[in-house]
């Protein structure tokens, strides 16, 4: 689907957003391990929630909804049942890589699928880490998906050094440590995103310029509420073309206020974005709360390599304010970005050329600098959501407009994204 986009002369209004996607897969992961029922609201209902859902029905995990939101009647300790099929984790890395963690401390085998897309990206990082743990995984194809998971013989406590910065790689350590007696922690040089640790309240220190994670059964879940604050990843889409756009004004509320999540905020204001933040609470250790943009001039600034795990996902959009913004955009030592839902580097490269503008493509990022010359091609989404939405927001900044081929694909993570961008603009 080839999907158009005037500009927008205008951005206005108030927005909510649905539920944060990182901290919506693991309310659902841990309300399925606690035994009864636990309630969620806000919850995120994309595409690759949908998956975990479904993963978390076929084994045996009853989820349903109402009015005031979803409620997961979950099984208890290693209550999942045997799935009579193999498990569909879709787009959802996050939902393959935890599920994985959890299934490998269960008594029966079971196979975790995907699309095209999710079986091309690399699980050989948590297949080493389980291993290490007890668990049998096997790959037939190259440490990618499909996995093949059997049962463990029990699984054992580890020590271990996150070598790569990875969210996920380090909860599926934590979902699985969760089914040992014994303590394991997990050591981090650079900070990823906590949210497992916060929603499972887990014992967390820093010494000498670590962060160690503890998890045993002894933080096994109980059943609980959840509130999920607004997605900030998604808000971002939409921050910048508010500050992107003249005599532009929006409030967004509720959102995920996480320090993991937030220097992108913190990166649009170095580079002189008129955002405040207003934190309002917390929800199971999970602070949310209002962000007000309003019209901004930008300039554009050096990025050091040590932030860039903690806006990994928001680079595409960040990577559209810096065309807009004064000066070249450079972003480096972000070789994670070729191992996602498509090879982002070359995506936002090969897109960003067909402005005329000038752009350099290294191994691990890329440069851009010049203005935009011509506009006239549409834009390429190459299946993935971010991508799709980042250049969505790149054509309604553009005098004449622009046009994102296969945007369907960003129901992935918002399948509102058309109807929010069409309530705060004129």
């Amino acid at each position: 689907m080839v999907q158009t986009f005037n500009k927008v002369n205008k951005v206005t209004g108030t927005l909510s957003l649905s539920g944060d996607k990182s901290i919506s897969h693991r309310a659902l992961l841990i309300s399925s391990l606690a035994e009864g029922k636990s309630y969620i609201k806000n919850l995120s209902e994309n595409d690759d929630v949908k998956s975990t859902i479904n993963c978390l029905k076929a084994l045996g995990i009853t989820v349903e909804s109402n009015e005031k939101g979803f409620i997961v009647n979950g099984q208890g300790y290693k209550g999942y049942r045997q799935p009579l099929n193999p498990l569909n984790a879709g787009n959802s890395g996050t939902t393959a890589r935890l599920l994985t963690g959890i299934l490998s401390a269960q008594n029966f085998k079971s196979v975790i699928t995907g699309d095209a897309s999710l079986s091309s990206r690399p699980m050989k990082r948590i297949i080493e880490q389980l291993t290490l743990m007890g668990s049998s995984i096997k790959s037939t194809n190259e440490g990618r998906l499909p996995l093949n998971i059997l049962p463990a013989e029990g699984l054992r406590t580890i020590k271990y050094n996150l070598l790569v910065p990875s969210a996920q790689v380090k909860s599926s350590i934590l979902f699985a440590a969760l089914h040992i007696d014994e303590q394991t922690s997990v050591i981090e040089s650079i900070q990823t995103r906590n949210h497992t640790e916060n929603l499972l309240d887990l014992e967390v220190i820093r010494r000498e310029g670590k962060i160690l994670s503890f998890v045993s059964r002894r933080n096994y879940p109980e059943p609980k509420e959840y509130f999920i604050p607004g997605d900030i990843s998604s808000a971002m889409f939409f921050i910048v073309l508010a500050l992107l756009t003249k005599n532009s004004g929006l409030l967004i509320k509720d959102v995920a206020l996480n320090p993991t999540r937030t220097e992108c905020l913190s990166l649009l204001k170095r580079m002189g974005g008129n955002i405040q933040v207003e934190v309002k609470d917390s929800s199971n250790n999970e602070a949310y709360g209002d962000l007000q943009v309003k019209s901004s001039n930008l300039s554009n600034v050096k990025i050091d390599k040590e932030i860039i795990p903690f806006l990994i996902d928001e680079i595409p959009i960040l990577a559209v304010a810096g065309i807009f913004a004064e000066g070249d955009f450079e972003i480096r030592k972000t070789s994670e970005l070729r191992v996602k839902e498509s090879d982002r580097i070359k995506a936002l490269c090969s897109n960003f050329s067909l402005l005329g503008l000038n752009v350099d493509e290294f191994e691990d990022g890329f440069r851009i600098s010049g203005d935009v010359k011509k506009t006239t091609q549409p834009f390429k989404s190459f299946g993935d959501h971010r991508i799709a939405m980042a250049y969505a927001i790149l054509s309604s900044l553009l005098e004449s407009g622009g046009a994102v081929e296969g945007f369907e694909c960003a129901s992935v993570s918002n399948p509102d994204f058309l109807k929010q961008l069409n309530s705060i603009t004129l």
